[in-house]
């Protein structure tokens, strides 16, 4: 069966994402960046222009967002509701990071489910001439969110695991890799995807006011063991973790989480010259460039390693 032609896309960015979309554009000669002018007035609320509104008619449109706090998201989403409706030949949106995807559900009577409004939003995108827009997602917190999305938007669910493959391939000590997660859910969420791979699964048990990381099954006794999850706050987990595993005989710990988001800085618990001691630190700290802020911040710092999702995604706009 003979290939599709490439289609041609025109990118559209947000301010904090356009490293990323340099880093898109010049993996394909078939991906082109557009500029928009987000400007304020002086009241704070967005004055936003689309340049070159008129020749983008009729063109295969995308718009790579990053939601990383509640201040950016409505001038971001004033953009996407807007592109659809310039007669393109099709919308995608980018969204590496779907943020409120850890509040999926409610465990008494007055939770907010904000991961379901995010999605009941992004559902309301207008059709363009093409059809529903296409909403392309990484490693998305729990799987049945896909469910929350309604019929107008086409969700594509990617994954950046590929890329912690390739590197682990890469490594001198490649073929003692064990791959350790910290919970049932991130097994359930990952598993299948590194199942060639030897396996470890801690789980958290309450004693009394604590939540303990103990060892549930699995070995990684004088093995390089990868902790392997979707995102990191904290980071406490992580550690307690590290420890468990460390104090069972792994002779190096280290870590992947798809989406590095760090509040408040807590990304500085993981720094080689931060640690108490050195023999403790994570030995490798892997992680994508899905949250922008946090990347300008911890890139070229050890034990962290960025890799961009770039190529993955220029690959999803082709689709």
């Amino acid at each position: 069966m003979e290939k599709p032609t490439k289609k041609q896309v025109l990118l559209f960015y947000c301010v904090e994402a356009e490293q990323l979309a340099l880093k898109i554009a010049s993996q394909s000669d078939h991906i082109q960046l557009q500029s928009i002018n987000w400007r304020s007035f002086d009241d704070g609320f967005p004055n936003l222009f689309i340049n070159n509104a008129q020749d983008i008619r009729g063109q295969h449109v995308s718009f790579l967002a990053s939601f990383s706090s509640p201040a950016v998201i409505f001038e971001q989403l004033s953009v996407i509701f807007a592109l659809p409706r310039l007669f393109v030949a099709s919308f995608t949106l980018v969204l590496p990071f779907f943020p409120t995807g850890s509040f999926e559900r409610m465990e008494e009577e007055g939770d907010v489910a904000t991961a379901f409004t995010m999605a009941r939003i992004l559902s309301n995108i207008p059709i363009s001439r093409g059809g529903p827009t296409s909403i392309v997602i990484y490693d998305i917190h729990a799987l049945q969110e896909r469910f929350y999305f309604g019929d107008n938007v086409l969700p594509c669910f990617e994954t950046g695991i590929p890329l912690l493959k390739q590197r682990l391939h890469q490594l001198p000590d490649a073929d003692k890799i064990v791959i350790a997660f910290p919970d049932d859910g991130a097994w359930k969420r990952f598993h299948k995807q590194l199942d060639h791979f030897p396996m470890v699964v801690c789980a958290k048990v309450r004693e009394g006011d604590k939540r303990i990381v103990r060892l549930k099954e699995g070995n990684p006794s004088g093995s390089h063991v990868v902790i392997v999850d979707d995102l990191v706050q904290s980071g406490g987990t992580l550690i307690e973790c590290q420890k468990v595993l460390a104090a069972h005989g792994a002779t190096k710990v280290s870590a992947y989480v798809t989406h590095a988001v760090f509040p408040k800085n807590s990304w500085e618990k993981f720094v080689h010259e931060n640690s108490e001691n050195p023999n403790q630190a994570f030995a490798y700290f892997w992680t994508t460039d899905s949250c922008s802020p946090t990347v300008k911040t911890i890139e070229n710092k050890a034990p962290f390693e960025i890799l961009s999702l770039a190529g993955s995604i220029a690959d999803a706009l082709q689709i």
